[in-house]
């Protein structure tokens, strides 16, 4: 394995300390099960899509309706019936 070198402030260290005795590992364990654990999320939150990304090149697609649809009133009476 190799090493590096971190510098924590004096509370996270007391949590470190707190969770190696509480789980029984070393605090090196701890640090690597925490790490993966975090880089794993960064990995899955870039690879998520919202619908706006999937359906991006829709926007303003349509030609030909009213170009106040959105605004005007006449348009939003029977809205969400």
């Amino acid at each position: 394995m190799d090493n590096i070198s971190i510098k924590i402030s004096h509370e996270l260290r007391q949590k470190l300390s707190s969770a190696a005795r509480t789980t029984r590992l070393s605090q090196s364990e701890v640090v690597r099960r925490a790490l993966t654990l975090y880089l794993d999320e960064q990995v899955q939150s870039r690879d998520f899509q919202s619908a706006a990304d999937l359906a991006g090149d829709l926007a303003g697609c349509v030609k030909g309706g009213p170009v106040d649809l959105a605004e005007n009133p006449e348009f939003l009476e029977d809205f969400g019936r």
